[in-house]
């Protein structure tokens, strides 16, 4: 049975929505191999440094010289922030189908994202999500990060829509959670040929 709610603003992740993780586990054990460097203890150090890096508190620079180069490599930063860089990957089904249904909606996004700025900036201008976004509510630039619920009141203040009226698509059913608890539904995403179907229930369809 479809949902009797308009919607007319999505809330998008972007990292296993519409691109890969930025910077997540499998880019860093990939890393670890390519580099020869000790997988425990850059996953170690990782954890230590890598959400101060997402709440825009340190530079790229800072963390990769905490995290990688704490000591002499072969290898330089800017090779490293290639590998990096280089480890995103565009989903575009899904980035197809955001900007189907913003044509056809007339539909608010709005991408709630804990990213750093260096990576942020990165793949908001090599896969054109400013061309999707109306606005972006990155971690990195307000200084808070999900599943902090201040993100999402953030959010909300910032698209001035009722709770009832967005909908929020994200691969982890925490944050999904937590948004459920301000009024707002959320899809969690799968894979594209489950969200669409899903989409459908709240009268979207590409």
């Amino acid at each position: 049975m479809a949902s009797d709610k308009k919607i007319t603003t999505l809330f998008l992740d972007i990292g296993g929505v519409l691109l890969s993780d930025g910077w997540g586990r499998n880019s860093r054990k990939a890393a670890a191999v390519q580099f020869h460097i000790d997988p425990d203890e850059l996953e170690e150090r990782h954890l230590i440094n890598f959400e101060t890096y997402e709440l825009g508190k340190i530079s790229l620079k800072t963390y990769l010289e905490s995290v990688i180069f704490h000591k002499k490599r072969d290898f330089s930063i800017s090779d490293f922030k290639k590998f990096m860089f280089n480890r995103s990957q565009a989903f575009p089904l899904m980035l197809n189908l955001v900007r189907q249904l913003k044509k056809k909606y007339g539909l608010r996004i709005a991408i709630v994202s804990n990213e750093g700025r260096e990576l942020n900036a990165y793949r908001i201008k090599k896969f054109h999500l400013g061309n999707i976004a109306d606005t972006f509510i990155s971690s990195c630039f307000v200084h808070l990060r999900k599943p902090d619920m201040d993100i999402f009141q953030l959010a909300l203040d910032l698209v001035q829509t009722k709770p009832e009226q967005i909908l929020y698509l994200e691969n982890q059913p925490i944050f999904i959670h937590n948004v459920a608890q301000m009024g707002i539904e959320g899809i969690l995403h799968i894979d594209y040929e489950s969200t669409l179907i899903k989409l459908k229930h709240f009268g979207l369809a590409p």
